[in-house]
């Protein structure tokens, strides 16, 4: 090979690894932001549950 070939693939080469780097940081990105969401939809669901719970106990007396 030439070296003006192997320039080419060690080109190549770096880009196909450059992508696949992207593509997992993509995939983790993907992940935190579904995780994020069902920490806030825990966090209102509890919010919520509890603030029933007072409303229930302040009307029920003891």
């Amino acid at each position: 090979m030439t070296s003006h070939a192997l320039h080419w693939l060690r080109a190549a080469r770096l880009a196909a690894a450059l992508a696949g780097a992207a593509l997992l940081c993509t995939g983790c990105a993907v992940v935190a932001v579904a995780d994020a969401a069902v920490t806030v939809g825990a966090v209102a669901v509890k919010t919520t549950a509890k603030a029933a719970g007072a409303v229930v106990g302040a009307v029920i007396p003891d």
